[in-house]
């Protein structure tokens, strides 16, 4: 079975139609979203998704939807690295937290031109050579490594100003202040740019590394280009939303590189398997297939997918909380428990009474 083409451009069209409402949104109503209303539109996002592969098992089957799913998982899982870098660049460059939703929404905006621009790239070269799943093959291999072990100067690396950062700062007139989420204000009668456009140039930067690794691995499990776009589309549609919903959870989320190495290592390696199935260079087996090397489906991925993600957070959770209760007990919560036990905050209680609490 095909997916209908009046199935894909109505999807593309509806789609895009809720991004563009997003924006207006928040345009129209910029604010700090509570934890109540990040879970809620999360939660619309994520359910919009399973319909949407619903949908696809309806009109060409479970295969497809099967696809979709775990190409999905696959971008979300690497779109939620992505948040970690996006605090960090809010961080380093101290972005009004009012102004970040609207910052957000540009950032991703970026990355879906960006991984458009991409998935085109990506079809139109496998089409023409099958040998390319070998590079994708030993760079997501290669990614993996470099993401499970960063070494120490990972984070000091990121936070280093790119040179697209540096140049904006040695070529134009940039305040010291920010003017809300505005790009350009005026000082002394004379318009000038804001730091936001040192902010967006830092995102584009971003967008334009991730995009690279995500591409490559969504192509492992599908060769379909409307798959590999709609599920870009849908990691990204609440990964705004996300970003204020986790808030300090990503710190305790220490594991999850690894969950996502290993899917990339996964990935890396059922494309390299795919390209020996589809072999034509010469002088690998004489430029024949070869027929021996492990067919790994749709619904393997999804199962590695899913069960990486979730030992990679249930690992994260667990050791937080283990380190929680080995941490020495907080000054506050020391008197909230002398006053449950009837002694002023801060006041031991007598000797005679704590032998007569022991007694008791």
């Amino acid at each position: 079975m095909e997916l209908p083409v009046a199935f894909e451009v109505g999807s593309l069209v509806v789609l895009i139609l809720i991004l563009v409402a997003d924006l207006l949104l928040i345009i129209k109503r910029p604010h700090v979203p509570s934890t109540k209303e990040s879970t809620l539109w999360v939660v619309f996002y994520v359910t919009l998704a399973l319909l949407f592969a619903l949908l696809m098992w309806v009109f060409a089957g479970g295969e497809y939807a099967g696809q979709f799913v775990a190409g999905w998982l696959t971008e979300y899982s690497l779109s939620i690295d992505n948040l970690f870098v996006f605090v960090l660049i809010m961080s380093q460059f101290s972005v009004p937290r009012k102004s970040q939703q609207k910052v957000l929404m540009v950032g991703i905006i970026i990355a879906l031109v960006l991984r458009g621009i991409f998935i085109l790239l990506g079809a139109a070269i496998i089409e023409q050579f099958s040998w390319v799943f070998y590079i994708f093959g030993a760079f997501l291999i290669y990614t993996a490594w470099r993401q499970a072990f960063p070494g120490e100067e990972h984070e000091d690396e990121v936070k280093k100003e790119s040179f697209v950062v540096r140049l904006l700062r040695r070529t134009i007139r940039i305040s010291d202040e920010y003017d809300g989420a505005k790009v350009r204000t005026v000082i002394d009668g004379k318009k000038v740019f804001t730091p936001m456009i040192i902010v967006f140039a830092a995102l584009g930067v971003t967008d334009l590394l991730f995009a690279i690794d995500s591409i490559p691995a969504i192509f492992g499990i599908t060769q379909s280009p409307f798959i590999v776009f709609t599920a870009n589309i849908f990691a990204l549609m609440g990964l705004r939303q996300l970003y204020f919903l986790l808030g300090g959870l990503l710190d305790r989320l220490r594991y999850l590189h690894y969950g996502i190495a290993f899917i990339l290592a996964f990935i890396g390696v059922k494309l390299v398997f795919h390209a020996m199935h589809e072999n034509e260079l010469p002088f690998i087996n004489g430029g024949e297939h070869i027929e021996w090397v492990p067919v790994i489906s749709t619904w393997m991925s999804l199962g590695v997918i899913i069960a990486s993600m979730v030992v990679a957070t249930v690992a994260s959770l667990a050791a937080s909380r283990r380190d929680e209760m080995r941490a020495p007990t907080p000054p506050r919560a020391a008197q909230a428990v002398a006053e449950e036990k009837g002694a002023p905050a801060g006041v031991d209680p007598k000797p005679e009474e704590r032998e007569d609490r022991s007694g008791a």
